[in-house]
């Protein structure tokens, strides 16, 4: 069976896994564990696939008709699309594990069939938007997984803010979708068909508006699904309020679609101007930073996740505005590193922030509460979680020896190889790509140590703090398999490279550059040698501390409380009093609303001190704008006369609005 029959299949399987389900009881556990072995079923027949697909000479195709009259079901799979189904396959089979022990059917009666159902669905989804060669059935695969992830993200649905998270996506996914629908028209009347491949050069120059105009149009359809800012507005509450690991599979896997349709066009449009490249770069740039800053600000530990996500987001999109940049002047070492930091920083991101997700749900499963402020101390009671949860941290912050580092690595070299006196003509455009590149880096650590500290160091800041242990081997072992995905990645990066090197090739159309010359541009030998001296130094330094600690008797001595006879964990630092410094200095981006009570008297009464960050794109702007047309649409309702009669007037005169527009547009 070729590789491309495989990965149908394996989608196919994933679509179906969540039937069984449908048909059991709503306490039976036994459709949600048929479901799970389903998926990975499924999961692994496509990572087979996958992998006889990145050693194939060639592009795998496959076109069959169908019943629609236009379109046709064509299918392929390069060395591009095996790099994004690598997490489909991945992260949502160890999801639906993880599923087993933090969403139980027998605990989740009235929705547990739901989820599972709509899960597999989204999963197959996934799958088949990264082989689709035609318009018609991409659109069909879209809208497909943008339902079935309304169903999972809303799996709570009788909470009135899911409800509200669900709708914001579902208006905010289908206005993407609808720039997506005016993509593929333009591609039709461009190239005369719906066949989604590379368009003629020659085209650029005859038709450079309508080249233009695709590029935006994919910037800002699929910009909405990758949730670039400032179309970023749905996702923070859909992930905060979606079960742990639909969080992880809408973070780590669905965002990327968006990024994967970015690429796509990126690579089969004609060669376009440099500033493309520098719109790519500057949305990159603002994404990247205004998502850590708002992370930093927030105090409920999925949200803050959610908004690192847009800032990963970023990351990925740097990279591309890079590679862009690079293929417009003709530099191939600026489109590899660009365009293979990008993807694997997929890879990376899919890993490090499914570990976190994950890890993230077992805190709350075990506090039942989001709120960063109630934790503390957990470390003592779950610290295999903290361990792993650690690990996603270093990780998460680009710091060696871990995964995260060796991406970003790329870009910085690619920005720096940018600055160089072989071609300055571009140093304006990448010099900030670099700037925003180092600030994120730094923000995201200051972030993540917020996290770490906050959530499982020092004593417990309430009752929900104070119970809980470290979850079963359900919760545990999608967290390990991450958690070994991020250290060998990061030990041993230069396995990967091969496979990155066949996707920019894929990419280009050309070979831009072979096994010598990546070594050449991209040399890691050193990183395996650096991750072992790290491992090495803290083996060494925690070898040395723990026979003095535990060697040494202990003396019980007072320390100075700062004037305060009884210290409680109320006088420890809060993740918001943590961040509150980086709130200030960026207050004029966040805007964060603050109550601060007045105190008149000598001895007055218990007070509280509040600080909250909203979204300002959907709070300020999105959400004003939408009530405004909410009072406008209030008084038409008059036109609702309930009569067909009416209805029909009304159709007429559309049809005749755009007979007419139709007319003017040919003129």
């Amino acid at each position: 069976m070729s590789p491309l029959k495989l990965i149908l299949l394996a989608s196919a399987l994933l679509g179906a896994s969540g039937i069984p389900a449908l048909f059991g009881k709503r306490r039976s556990p036994v459709g949600q564990q048929l479901a799970v072995v389903l998926l990975l079923v499924g999961s692994g027949m496509g990572l087979y696939g996958v992998a006889r697909a990145l050693v194939s000479p060639a592009p795998v195709t496959m076109e069959l008709a169908w019943l629609l009259p236009v379109g046709a079901f064509s299918v392929a799979v390069d060395a591009v699309s095996a790099i994004f189904l690598v997490p489909v396959f991945v992260l949502p089979a160890l999801g639906a594990i993880y599923g087993l022990g933090y969403w139980p059917q027998r605990q989740h009666p009235g929705n547990g069939r739901k989820l599972s159902f709509a899960y597999g669905v989204l999963a197959g989804a996934m799958a088949l938007v990264t082989v689709a060669r035609d318009g018609i059935l991409f659109l069909i695969a879209w809208e497909v997984m943008a339902v079935a992830a309304f169903f999972v993200a809303t799996t709570e649905d009788r909470e009135p803010a899911v409800r509200r998270a669900g709708w914001i996506y579902l208006v905010a996914t289908h206005v993407g979708t609808l720039c997506l629908i005016a993509l593929f028209a333009l591609w039709q009347r461009t190239t005369g068909s719906f066949a989604w491949s590379p368009l003629s050069p020659a085209m650029a120059g005859q038709q450079p508006g309508g080249v233009t105009a695709l590029f935006l149009l994919a910037l800002v359809g699929f910009g909405f699904k990758a949730g670039i800012m400032p179309l970023h507005v749905w996702l923070p509450g859909a992930h905060a309020n979606a079960p742990s690991h639909v969080s992880a599979v809408m973070s780590g896997v669905m965002l990327k679609m968006g990024i994967y349709g970015i690429v796509r066009v990126a690579g089969w449009l004609p060669v376009g101007p440099a500033w493309w490249g520098g719109l790519l770069l500057g949305v990159g740039a603002l994404t990247a930073v205004l998502g850590i800053l708002f992370a930093n600000a927030q105090r409920d530990i999925k949200r803050l996740l959610a908004y690192s996500s847009i800032e990963n987001i970023g990351i990925m999109i740097l990279g591309i505005g890079l590679a862009v940049l690079g293929r417009t002047v003709g530099r191939a070492d600026l489109v590899w590193l660009g365009l293979a930091g990008c993807l694997l920083h997929v890879w990376n991101h899919a890993l490090f922030k499914g570990l976190l997700f994950f890890a993230a749900g077992a805190v709350v499963h075990e506090t039942g509460t989001r709120d960063i402020e109630q934790m503390g101390g957990l470390a003592r009671r779950m610290p295999r979680t903290a361990a792993v949860f650690l690990l996603g941290v270093v990780a998460i912050s680009a710091l060696p020896p871990l995964n995260g580092f060796v991406s970003e690595w790329l870009l910085y070299m690619g920005f720096f190889r940018s600055l160089s006196p072989v071609d300055g003509s571009i140093w304006h455009l990448t010099g900030f790509g670099a700037v925003a590149l180092a600030l994120t880096g730094a923000l995201a650590a200051v972030c993540f140590c917020k996290v770490h500290g906050a959530v499982f160091l020092g004593a417990a800041r309430s009752e929900a703090a104070s119970d809980g242990h470290d979850p079963d081997f359900r919760l545990a072992g999608p967290m390990a398999v991450l958690a070994g995905g991020c250290v060998l990645v990061g030990f041993l990066p230069i396995c990967v490279m091969p496979i990155l090197d066949g996707a920019v090739q894929s990419w280009t159309g050309a070979p831009v550059a072979g096994v010598v010359a990546w070594r050449e541009i991209a040399p890691l030998g050193w990183i395996p040698w650096l991750a072992a001296f790290l491992v090495i130094a803290v083996a060494g330094i925690v070898g040395f501390l723990i026979p003095a600690v535990c060697g040494a008797t202990p003396r019980r001595t007072g320390t100075w409380d700062c004037g305060y006879a009884r210290p409680t964990a109320r006088m420890q630092y809060t993740g918001s009093s943590f961040g509150q410094s980086v709130t200030e200095i960026f207050a004029w981006v966040l805007w964060p609303r603050a109550h601060r009570p007045r105190i008149q008297a000598l001895f007055p009464r218990v007070r509280g001190f509040e600080q909250s960050v909203p979204d300002v794109m959907l709070d300020r702007l999105a959400t004003p704008v939408f009530q405004f047309a909410e009072r406008i649409l209030m008084r038409l309702r008059f036109l609702q006369q309930g009569r067909i009669q009416v209805y029909v007037v009304y159709f007429l005169a559309a049809v005749l609005t755009l007979l007419l527009l139709g007319a003017w547009l040919q003129s």
